[in-house]
């Protein structure tokens, strides 16, 4: 089972927006879609959010922010 970090890191590296009005179940599609495009192999995502991160940090804090936040409510709405 990935962490709510993890997950946040997969969300990030998805073409969805902030801006977007986003059900959980496209949160945890667009995340599970990321995955298989990537053969399931999380750590691309974290390499590819470091990038980020030392490219464009003005904009990396809020974009996190929003993928952290985003991954909590979508998977905690699937556990329950």
């Amino acid at each position: 089972m990935m962490t709510t970090t993890e997950l946040a890191q997969v969300l990030f590296t998805t073409a969805l927006q902030p801006s977007d009005e986003l059900s959980p179940y496209q949160i945890r599609e667009a995340v599970d879609e990321r995955l298989c495009a990537c053969g399931g192999d999380s750590g691309w995502c974290a390499a590819y959010v470091a990038q980020e991160a030392g490219d464009h940090p003005e904009t990396y804090v809020m974009r996190m922010r929003w993928a952290l936040n985003a991954v909590a409510g979508a998977y905690a709405l699937a556990a329950a």
